[in-house]
């Protein structure tokens, strides 16, 4: 391999047009490259459509405005625009249990969210995880979608697969989890770096139903983004922790306990799952949230920021919401042939690009995924999100 001295060399006897040649292909390429970045910065910031009647919900540095709400119980938009310095995340919560959300929204842009609400009390996320909470009262309505639901002996048996395939696909992770803790604790910072992708991508598997947990899905998997102090911040736990210690820092220092909280977070979890009783709509929808917040990351900054593993992740993330279409298409089969047809044709193009991107020593890393392969990803990402959110009401479920 020709030293960067040679190549300098070579470059003082190339004759001027051979110069400019190669000067006019390497702005060809910086123009295609910033092109790239301006359609994706573009798209993003293009206003979402969204009804007339949606609500709109502006989240500043520390609150929403307004920070108490009151609708109708039913089917209810909402717009959420993003006034903060910070990309932040939009839920409505139940308790512990996350009935609907929107992350990944950056600065000054704005996402509509639409969530079929019935009546009670319930908190909304502003911003930051730190932020305090603001509130959503559902009142009763008469066009709250009292249609008739199809039977829930329907969907016994997807439901049946789906709670063995999470009790298994858990049980793994706790088993994993330990393993990656024990190399930790051991101060193998080797060993802890290749057993963190396996175990991560278990979490991804049952993400479309772990998510819900929001307690838990923050301990065990939010991002350093959300928080106030980042990466200095004392809730910054759980996976990115590890994740950032292990390879941004390339230190075991003050990791042990975070790996024992992540362990004994992952068991609860794994107790949580197996006592859930999950309604049948939140299966696709599960798997319809994670796949638009990675059609939103991947294209920028991605998910797996420290050690540039999305695309690992990302497999598993697919692997988890393959298992859910996968459940779900005898019924929509039934009901609409060509939507069942549509939404496989979109899972095996989406895991076909991830495919293409595995080489004899596994995926590539994000920071080697061109800018137009990583666009084409989110685009086909985003193409099966809105598929997969087509199932519920094929089926009878909205």
């Amino acid at each position: 391999m020709a030293s960067p001295q040679d190549n300098a060399g070579r470059e003082k006897a190339a004759p001027p047009s051979s110069r400019l040649a190669r000067l006019a292909v390497a702005g060809g390429v910086v123009l295609v490259i910033a092109g790239g970045a301006v359609f994706y910065l573009a798209s993003r910031k293009a206003p979402q459509p969204a009804p007339d009647d949606a609500i709109t919900v502006t989240i500043t540095g520390k609150t929403c405005d307004p920070n108490e709400l009151t609708v109708p119980a039913g089917r209810r938009t909402f717009r959420i625009v993003n006034n903060s310095d910070r990309t932040v995340e939009w839920e409505i919560l139940d308790g512990v249990m996350v009935v609907e959300e929107r992350e990944n929204i950056a600065p000054g842009f704005s996402s509509t969210l639409t969530a079929r609400l019935d009546t009670g009390t319930f908190q909304i996320t502003c911003g930051l995880l730190s932020n305090p909470r603001g509130t959503l009262t559902v009142t009763p309505s008469a066009d709250a979608g009292n249609a008739a639901r199809p039977a829930l002996t329907a969907f016994i048996g997807p439901l049946a697969e789906y709670r063995v395939y999470l009790a298994l696909e858990s049980g793994a992770l706790t088993s994993a989890t330990a393993d990656l803790a024990a190399a930790v604790r051991d101060g193998d910072l080797a060993r802890a770096r290749a057993l963190y992708v396996p175990a991560r991508a278990l979490y991804r598997h049952i993400e479309p139903a772990a998510q819900r947990f929001v307690d838990l899905d923050a301990a065990i998997s939010a991002r350093a983004d959300y928080l106030e102090k980042r990466e200095a911040d004392p809730a910054f736990t759980g996976f990115h922790r590890l994740e950032y210690g292990l390879f941004a820092q390339g230190d075991l220092a003050g990791l042990t306990p975070v790996a024992e909280r992540l362990l004994a977070d992952v068991t609860t979890l794994e107790e949580r799952l197996g006592a859930l009783q999950l309604p049948p709509e939140r299966m696709a929808d599960g798997a319809r949230t994670l796949l638009t917040r990675w059609a939103g990351s991947i294209a920028s900054e991605g998910e797996e920021r420290y050690s540039g593993t999305d695309i690992d992740s990302l497999a598993a993330t697919l692997a988890g919401a393959g298992k859910v279409i996968g459940l779900l298409q005898p019924l929509v089969a039934k009901a609409d042939p060509a939507l069942a047809t549509e939404t496989q044709a979109k899972l095996d193009a989406a895991v076909a690009r991830i495919d293409g991107l595995r080489g004899p020593q596994g995926y590539a890393r994000l920071g080697d995924v061109s800018r137009e392969d990583r666009a084409a990803i989110a685009a086909s990402l985003q193409a099966l999100a809105d598929a997969t959110g087509k199932l519920n009401a094929s089926i009878g479920l909205e």
